[in-house]
């Protein structure tokens, strides 16, 4: 069986956020612009707090079986709650989305080589 590479997104907002605690988040904002975004085993925090308090972590994960991205989400929730909570930073909405790259259409260009035998 071959590995099945995950990308997982846990989307949430933040909530009841001290005046020091929104200080500090945009003190380190350009550590977590979404121009930096990828996605990651330990997962990559962004937002713009100064727009508004929504925020994305970026989770990279794998598995076996179709059905394993479904732990990979529940484990990427967890690292996001645990981040957050860690630092006390209040927050709502949890939720997550999630993609089996091995399920994912080819863009133009991959069919191209594919068919050309060199992908």
């Amino acid at each position: 069986m071959s590995t099945r590479t995950f990308r997982i997104m846990v989307r949430g907002v933040f909530d009841g956020l001290t005046a020091e605690q929104r200080a500090e988040l945009q003190a380190q904002a350009a550590d977590h612009d979404v121009l930096r975004a990828a996605f990651t085993p330990e997962g990559h925090l962004s937002y713009d707090i100064a727009v508004r308090p929504a925020f994305t972590f970026r989770f990279a994960d794998s598995g076996e079986a179709e059905e394993d991205i479904l732990e990979a989400a529940e484990r990427a929730e967890e690292k996001a709650r645990a981040w957050l909570d860690a630092r006390g930073y209040g927050y709502k909405n949890l939720r997550s989305q999630y993609e089996d790259l091995s399920q994912a259409p080819l863009a133009k260009r991959q069919r191209r080589a594919a068919a050309r035998g060199d992908g």
